[in-house]
């Protein structure tokens, strides 16, 4: 994937995410939306970031062919991901939210669980159906 297209998935899975995640939270853990809002995006903001980084060396170190992965591969990236995620959002949680270290574990906890399961079927519908494969030649992901 080139830069662009490394963007455009990174927004996709954010604003996906976050239509989801901010609104749930807001009802089932009782924080206050405006709060979980501002604090969603600031998170997401950072795993955009840090998605397109991961990305690139994940690719280098699995290889460039995504659309071949299998399973054990596609849990292996979530779960790499997420635990890169886990060591800025912990603590950046428990200070934003006012909330002990163990409440932002717990509220972490029920993030890790949704995005790991995100993460993968993202990825995998995403690499199956490649918006960008119209746009860009097949021969530079060969």
């Amino acid at each position: 994937m080139n830069t662009i297209e490394r963007i455009f998935q990174a927004v996709l899975f954010e604003v996906i995410a976050l239509a989801i995640v901010v609104p749930a939270t807001a009802f089932i853990a009782g924080y206050e939306t405006g709060k979980m809002a501002i604090a969603g995006i600031a998170l997401s903001i950072f795993a955009m970031l840090w998605n397109y980084i991961y990305n690139i060396v994940f690719d280098k170190l699995a290889g460039y062919n995504r659309v071949e992965r299998g399973l054990s591969i596609r849990v292996i990236h979530a779960i790499a991901f997420e635990f890169g995620m886990i060591i800025i959002t912990l603590p950046a949680l428990a200070w934003y939210l006012n909330i002990t270290w163990l409440e932002a574990a717990m509220l972490e906890a029920g993030f890790l669980i949704f995005i790991l399961l995100y993460t993968l079927v993202f990825n995998w519908l995403y690499d199956r159906y490649q918006p960008y494969k119209s746009w860009i030649s097949h021969e530079q992901y060969s």
